[in-house]
């Protein structure tokens, strides 16, 4: 027993020798997720009792609207990414956060579908740089072995905006009114960047950070001193990078999906209204939210007992393309909240598979292009998410059922984990210095 009590206090003392100011910097990128979902996902809890009585859109109009946003997701990603590699996290995360602000108050200005379109596509614009900031943010940050559980958490920042949207809109929306509702959330975004500039900097400019903390972030072999002349030609050849992005374009569709038709569907499927789908949505998020978390230990675990982050990632990543796979049957099941815990634990098994995912760009290529690859993918999965807006308007306008959609939702991660496996079979480094 006392060697025992020896041991933890000896495991306290190290890591209170190495410091956690990098768990804050973890902790605003969760914060600037949580913010980002919220201002994305409103347009989705406001659609069936506010916006589509006000604007009578059909399921092919509102598919539009979620298509010029990924459209300008799409194009936004690609430039954030090498933006976000010449100006570094901190700048470039505020520019973005600043940016998806802006356009998304402007929504409670509109009168028409076309000027809705329109800061649609402003808020994607900048919506798109929040992945390729926080990623870059976390290679600065962690070490390899610690990253995929930074990812993790920040990315669980998500799951946190999607359950207090339809939480805390609807009793914003019943007090003030939808208009006034973007108004209000926009205030999180500014308090943001205000704390976002003054907390952050480099690891090895911090006052914050010891000397231990800073060696412990910088354990692994340094990236080569020079950069790479022509490096987006030379990602674009690499098929590390399309492991990626190919990954990418198979499950981030599914998530839009998730994200913006959720509540439509339960509207149409089980007549709940903005108060009754509220706790339904928030009981899926908080479900994805511990998938998020665990999908980065569960990796991170297999690292530590010596598995090599190839096996980890992908071992983790099939572990969670079988539990996706019950998705498909929601079509066949009456109860609301049976249906809950299957798209609940579809939702989990997305975000854990999405975290070991965002982990193979730092994997495989140096810290000055994970960004331009993290872009690269971001954009080649707004693609996918595009291409799949445009069918779920025209099956729901056509045949007005979910049941070909959830078949995609099901199979897509095994179609995403062979493609990541079949380009890159271990993980290896990509050779971009030549």
């Amino acid at each position: 027993m006392a060697t025992s009590e020896t041991e933890q206090a000896e495991i306290a003392a190290a890591a209170e020798r190495v410091g956690r100011y990098r768990w804050v910097i973890c902790a605003l990128l969760f914060a600037a997720t949580a913010i980002n979902y919220v201002d994305r996902q409103m347009i989705g809890v406001l659609e069936p009792d506010y916006l589509r009585p006000e604007f009578h859109w059909t399921a092919g109009d509102y598919a539009n609207l979620v298509f010029y946003f990924q459209l300008a997701y799409a194009i936004g990603y690609l430039g954030f990414g090498k933006f976000v590699d010449w100006v570094g996290a901190r700048l470039g995360y505020a520019f973005a956060v600043g940016v998806w602000t802006l356009f998304h108050v402007l929504h409670g200005g509109v009168h028409s579908i076309t000027q809705l379109a329109m800061v649609r596509f402003g808020l994607g614009i900048g919506e798109s740089g929040n992945f390729p900031s926080g990623v870059k943010a976390v290679t600065d940050w962690f070490p390899q072995k610690e990253r995929a559980l930074a990812i993790g958490i920040f990315n669980a920042g998500s799951n946190v905006g999607a359950i207090l949207t339809p939480l805390i809109v609807p009793a914003i929306t019943i007090a003030y009114g939808w208009r006034m509702a973007f108004v209000v959330t926009g205030v999180l975004g500014i308090l943001w960047v205000i704390a976002w500039l003054a907390l952050y900097r480099d690891p090895h400019t911090h006052k914050r950070v010891g000397a231990a903390e800073l060696a412990h972030i910088r354990q692994d072999p340094a990236d080569p001193p020079v950069r790479v002349k022509g490096l987006w030609v030379k990602l674009l050849t690499r098929r590390e990078t399309w492991a990626y992005a190919l990954g990418k374009f198979f499950i981030d569709p599914i998530w839009w999906f998730y994200l913006f038709w959720l509540p439509p569907y339960l509207h149409d499927t089980y007549h709940l209204n903005l108060v009754g789908f509220g706790l339904p949505i928030a009981a899926i998020y908080l479900l994805s939210d511990v998938g998020s978390v665990a999908g980065g230990w569960l990796s991170g675990r297999m690292m530590r007992v010596g598995a090599t982050p190839n096996k980890a990632r992908k071992l983790t990543m099939l572990i969670c393309a079988i539990a996706i796979l019950p998705v498909v049957t929601t079509q066949y099941i009456d109860s609301v909240w049976i249906n809950v815990l299957i798209i609940g634990i579809a939702a989990a098994g997305h975000q854990a598979f999405s975290a070991n995912l965002y982990t193979v760009p730092s994997d495989t290529f140096p810290r000055y292009a994970v960004g331009s690859v993290i872009g690269i993918g971001g954009t080649v999965g707004a693609v996918g998410g595009m291409l799949f807006s445009l069918y779920i308007g025209k099956i729901l306008d056509s045949i007005g059922t979910y049941s070909a959609i959830f078949a995609v939702a099901g199979g897509s991660y095994f179609v995403a984990l062979l493609a990541i496996h079949l380009l890159s079979p271990r993980l290896e480094r990509a050779n971009i210095d030549a």
